[in-house]
């Protein structure tokens, strides 16, 4: 798999789905995503620290 770039049409159709969500769906997806995405950062710092 690639890297995803803004210029990717699917991520992009996906985000506007993403916006046509009730609120309470669309805070779901967020609070998924927000947790994913916290959890590579630590695991990318933790990383970092072993490594130095």
């Amino acid at each position: 798999m690639g890297e995803i770039t803004i210029g990717d049409k699917s991520l992009t159709e996906k985000v506007k789905l993403i916006a046509l969500l009730d609120e309470d769906e669309k805070n779901v997806v967020f609070k998924m995503i927000d947790a994913f995405l916290t959890k590579k950062k630590f695991k990318e710092f933790f990383e970092q620290q072993l490594a130095s």
